[in-house]
């Protein structure tokens, strides 16, 4: 099991991202992207699935037409991990 952020690294992992927020009431992340259209979103959303599946870490998200709102958690460790922030770092790097 991988374990959650906590303290001094949780601040670092968090302030190295650019856009996500913490969730209130929730050990969590979220962000919203907005792409040219539903073929973009949708594009981006099928690169994120497949290094997703290679993590074994798979994001909670909601797409409408362009717009997709991601939340982030690992589950099994309860709040936000370094999981969560790589999957993060991933999303930022293909939506650029």
């Amino acid at each position: 099991m991988t374990d959650k952020l906590t303290g001094d690294k949780r601040h670092e992992a968090l302030a190295s991202l650019d856009g996500w927020s913490e969730i209130d009431g929730r050990d969590a992340i979220s962000k919203s992207y907005k792409f040219a259209d539903f073929n973009a979103a949708f594009g981006w959303m099928t690169r994120i699935a497949l290094e997703a599946e290679k993590m074994n870490h798979h994001p909670e998200w909601f797409n409408v037409y362009s717009k997709v709102d991601v939340t982030l958690a690992t589950h099994d460790a309860g709040g936000l991990t370094m999981k969560d922030i790589t999957l993060a770092r991933a999303m930022d790097k293909y939506a650029a």
